[in-house]
């Protein structure tokens, strides 16, 4: 198993009695720095003369980690651990989001207008003219987000309940990035029909639609037929999130090593949703030679066992994953942990960009490439070059939203990319910094803009 580095995801805090005298705190410290912990605050709850109680806070790797923490705390003499929090789970109680009112509602007057009998005007009105929903109501600022739970993370099926925490949070980074109102949709289904028939139903509150976390290849028929059928955008952040983030970091890594989209080899690894989404924009951005694999080593032509999706980038080359490797410009993952290797890498092209996106463990660990590549991305935040959908779907709807677009479109995922990797200037553009932080608040007003324009030069904006 792959050491991971301490992370927040793991973090927990020890609630701990011990003597109050000299040295006793720093015995704590030193016990968990033996076994890997990563101390953060260490907070004094109550003190008297004979003993004091403490909090202390504590990035581990894993839950394994995290006991292991625990337990050579406990095996400290006069030390007595009372709590233990883990931190994560203590941030999800009572889920992370809720409804608020917009508007105060302290007067009879307010009450009339708000709801009965002035509400009445105003749904007559819309009745009349269906477009005042999005000025009058709700809707011009409000996404689904739809799961079906099939595909959570890198965790597998867990279904409706198990896809909530992720649907909760993907509507925080809505809310905290774009503004945007975003509600989960967690389906107890996993039937195309009954997906699209549910979505289609709910449709008429929400401005848009984001699927996600719904496997392959059901997501592709999930997102065509909404697309078909909806007149408000559709966005499979699985797909295309990741393929425009994976570009913009293309982008600039290739301005580096001085390559250019037309002149370059990609090895992909991952031909699920998100592989096959980028591996189309990448092609659309001017990428000709993609050599995609999947478990079983290298989509070719000779194989009869090919989706029909994964036939568009079949190749007449056959091989391992070794083998698409060798002499690559470019490594692409989007697959499982530990698949790529050391002397693998050796053999791509000199200046080579790795892209190990796997999550949480990638495709190899960026600390034994570090010579070996000229450029390192992740999926991870605890690594340089993190490559988050954040930076891309809030961005994407706002500028969907505020121009009424009717749907989605491969410009304006170029488009977004594009408005990405600008924000990432000369000077600080290096192989450490590729993408801009996922903090940085011109990203969405960035990419909303360029998702509006390419609208409106294509005719789709209504507004």
């Amino acid at each position: 198993m792959v050491e991971l580095t301490p992370n927040p995801s793991y973090s927990l805090t020890l609630r701990f009695r011990l003597p109050n005298r000299a040295g006793m705190l720093a015995s704590v410290v030193q016990s968990i720095a033996s076994v890997g912990g990563n101390l953060g605050q260490i907070d004094l709850v109550e003190q008297n003369r004979k003993t004091s109680v403490r909090d202390i806070t504590v990035d581990a790797s894993s839950t394994e980690h995290a006991e292991k923490i625990t337990q050579v705390v406990n095996q400290i003499d006069e030390v007595e651990v009372l709590e233990v929090f883990d931190r994560t789970f203590n941030l999800h109680r009572g889920g992370k989001i809720h409804i608020q009112s917009r508007l105060p509602l302290k007067s009879q007057s307010e009450l009339a207008m708000a709801y009965t009998p002035g509400v009445g005007r105003v749904s007559r009105a819309i009745a009349d003219d269906p477009q005042l929903v999005y000025s009058l109501t709700m809707k011009g600022n409000t996404v689904a987000i739809v799961s079906d739970g099939s595909a959570v993370l890198g965790l597998g099926n867990l279904g409706p309940g198990g896809a909530l925490p992720v649907m909760e949070g993907k509507a925080m980074l809505f809310k905290e990035f774009a503004g945007i109102d975003a509600f989960p949709i967690c389906l107890d289904t996993q039937d195309v029909d009954e997906i699209v028939a549910t979505v289609k139903h709910i449709a008429p509150v929400f401005g848009g639609v984001n699927l996600e976390d719904i496997s392959a290849p059901r997501c592709f028929e999930v997102e065509r037929r909404l697309r078909e059928e909806l007149d408000i955008p559709v966005f499979h952040d699985d797909q295309h999130g990741t393929a425009i983030v994976t570009l913009a970091a293309s982008i600039n890594a290739l301005k580096l090593v001085n390559k250019s989209m037309s002149e370059i080899r990609i090895a992909m690894n991952g031909a699920g949703a998100a592989g096959l989404a980028i591996a189309r924009l990448l092609r659309k951005a001017g990428v000709g030679d993609i050599v995609l694999c999947d478990s079983r080593g290298i989509i070719s032509t000779k194989r009869d066992d090919l989706t029909p999706q994964k036939q568009e980038f079949a190749s007449s080359v056959s091989g391992t994953l070794a083998d698409a490797v060798k002499g690559a410009d470019v490594f692409v993952g989007v697959s499982v942990p530990g698949v790529l290797t050391v002397d693998m890498v050796k053999t791509m092209a000199s200046d080579a960009i790795v892209m190990a996106m796997a999550n949480p463990i990638p495709e190899i660990q960026p600390e034994s490439i570090q010579n070996e590549a000229a450029v390192i991305a992740t999926g991870r935040s605890d690594y340089a070059n993190q490559i988050n959908n954040v930076l891309a779907f809030p961005g994407v709807f706002r500028g969907a939203l505020d121009c009424r677009a009717s749907n989605l479109t491969t410009s304006m995922y170029l488009e977004a990319a594009s408005a990405i990797a600008s924000l990432v200037s000369p000077t600080q553009l290096d192989r450490e910094h590729i993408v801009p932080s996922v903090f940085d608040k011109r990203v969405a007003t960035a990419v909303s803009a360029a998702v509006q324009r390419a609208a409106r030069q294509e005719g789709v904006a209504q507004c």
